[in-house]
């Protein structure tokens, strides 16, 4: 498995996502609170664009009456039905058994690291030969 650069951290603030391609495939990338989720960025359901879904968290009870809100910004909701995965693992809370999302894991590279590889980088060679541009396929 290769490893592809696909933001800067700067480009994904915290509570924000950003949707990338990484070899054909479509993937939603989720900045927690400086942890960083990848889901494949596709509904299980119906393939709706998780990307464009709202984050919202978990309102648990113990008892009537006693509500607690917690796991703010942690729950996707699918933006077409309203299917809701957890972004940390794209498990589903509609039947966590059988339904999830693939999830990518994403790490947190040093400048350097990246320069010295494993990553891939997609490139295309160009020269300049007498007044044209060539761009070698």
């Amino acid at each position: 498995m290769s490893k592809h650069v696909v933001a800067t951290v700067a480009e994904i603030p915290p509570g924000q996502r950003k949707l990338v391609t990484v070899r054909g495939r479509s993937i939603a990338v989720f900045n927690l609170d400086g942890e960083f989720f990848g889901l494949f960025n596709r509904c299980p359901h119906q393939g709706g664009p998780m990307c464009e879904g709202i984050l919202t968290g978990l309102i648990e009870s113990d008892e009537p009456g006693d509500y607690k809100y917690s796991r703010a910004g942690e729950i996707l909701r699918c933006p077409w039905h309203g299917w809701e995965f957890d972004v940390r693992t794209g498990q589903s809370f509609c039947d966590p058994s059988k339904i999830s999302i693939r999830s990518y894991p994403m790490e947190v590279a040093p400048g350097q690291t990246v320069v010295q590889g494993p990553y891939v980088a997609e490139t295309i060679p160009v020269t300049i030969e007498e007044e044209y541009v060539v761009v070698e396929m």
